[in-house]
């Protein structure tokens, strides 16, 4: 939603298909890579006015863009009025950051409702809070249904309203939120979230060029690709959509013919049924630690008490592999590191260890696929893969699902670790 010509291309994708008819709409972004997000902006003003400093002049690039988008497109909306009534009430310090911020999904969706000739329903109108910050999916729901029914509808996403009345937004990236939220009131036959990538890459373009889309991901196999690295959805866009068995499609606005990523529950026929790799993964700056003690396995509650020790510090714990007599904790480092030495000195009291050791620098890559349980030998092929590239195996761990095996390298390793995984696998 940048500018005009962004506008003609989501209008001719909406009007390509008569089902399009509820449309959620963000805030405008960046023209190009010196340009600046509108939401940015607004986050600026907000600050500005905190500290007394006049910002008037980022004001008024604001107020630019979108009277820049409205005459291009030869629209009458009136927004003149309602700019200097915003700023009236930035500058007496009478709106909140909260309120200020959505205001750029407000106007991008008042622009496209009367470009496209469809009803602008203000999202503060029917996405309701709790007073605990959650949404009432049920209120929200029922207020929906009753003013989207029979026609074309632009809401704004990114937020919605309390019990008071007061404006509330979502974390960045909640215009998703709403769409889902949109698409689960009205039971949509597919929720199509349309952004500037062809759905879901099978790895990170910095470290694999020109990567493949995922053409087809389950929810499980999205939900294992974003915990292990993965920058796909906001995550409260997922729940809405799944708890009603909406399918998810992932579409670019300036490459519309192709078919991007679609995400539901479970496909009936796989159109890529040589691929059991659905996406390649991970991220780098763990701890391992360590610990061995003969006759561990034999010690019940051992492993609770292990784990004890960590959640007293609110620290969580990625992932737990063990052998008979050791267990390692892969956890974050930045995490771990302010209660390093208190949770060490913890476990030699209460746990009396053999032996306890702490390897820094970790990595984690995944390899995430529904596929894989079905063909044997997936395990040895990695690791083999691994080590004709000179990749060391540090860490190595498997749900009984077969979901994703995950496995721990050094970090100088990771870029080369996801290479060799696509290329070995994917090419």
């Amino acid at each position: 939603m940048a500018d005009a010509g962004q506008y003609r291309k989501v209008r001719d994708i909406i009007m390509s298909d008569p089902a399009r008819r509820i449309v959620v709409v963000s805030a405008a972004g960046k023209r190009d890579k010196n340009d600046h997000k509108i939401t940015d902006l607004l986050y600026l003003c907000y600050a500005h006015t905190q500290y007394g400093v006049d910002c008037s002049g980022i004001f008024e690039m604001i107020t630019s863009r979108y009277l820049e988008i409205r005459d291009e497109l030869g629209l009458k909306v009136p927004l003149e009025e309602e700019f200097e009534e915003l700023k009236a009430r930035l500058d007496t310090k009478k709106v909140s950051q909260d309120e200020l911020v959505s205001r750029g999904e407000y106007f991008s969706a008042k622009l496209l409702a009367a470009y496209l000739g469809f009803t602008f329903v203000d999202s503060a109108d029917w996405v309701t809070f709790n007073l605990d910050g959650t949404v009432n999916q049920e209120t929200s729901y029922n207020v929906f249904r009753a003013v989207a029914a029979g026609h074309g509808v632009v809401t704004p996403g990114f937020y919605g309203s309390m019990p008071n009345g007061h404006i509330k937004t979502f974390t960045r990236g909640g215009s998703d939120i709403t769409g889902a939220l949109a698409a689960a009131a009205l039971d949509a036959d597919v929720y199509e979230n349309w952004t500037d990538v062809s759905g879901i890459l099978m790895a990170d373009p910095r470290i694999v060029a020109n990567p493949q889309t995922i053409p087809e991901v389950t929810y499980d196999e999205l939900r294992e690709l974003s915990y292990t690295g993965a920058q796909v959805l906001h995550e409260g866009t997922i729940f809405p959509v799944r708890e009603k068995n909406i399918p998810l499609n992932i579409r670019n606005t300036n490459d519309p013919q192709h078919p991007g990523t679609m995400i539901q529950e479970h496909f009936e026929n796989d159109s890529a049924p040589e691929r059991f790799i659905t996406g390649i993964t991970g991220k780098k700056d763990f701890s391992i630690v360590h610990l061995s003690k003969r006759g561990l396995s034999n010690e019940v509650g051992l492993l609770r008490k292990i784990l004890s020790i960590y959640e007293r510090h609110h620290i969580s714990v990625d992932y737990v592999p063990n052998g008979i007599d050791n267990v390692s904790v892969l956890i974050q480092s930045d995490a771990i590191e302010p209660y390093l030495y208190t949770i060490l000195g913890e476990m030699q009291q209460e746990i009396e260890p053999d032996k306890l050791t702490v390897y820094d620098e970790i990595a984690v890559v995944a390899a995430v696929g529904r596929k894989m349980a079905s063909r044997p030998g997936i395990s040895g092929k990695i690791f083999g893969a691994m080590g004709q590239a000179g990749v060391n195996i540090r860490m190595i761990t498997q749900g009984p699902d077969e979901l994703n095996i995950i496995f721990g390298v050094e970090n100088k390793d990771f870029a080369k670790a996801i290479q060799v995984l696509y290329d070995s696998f994917v090419k």
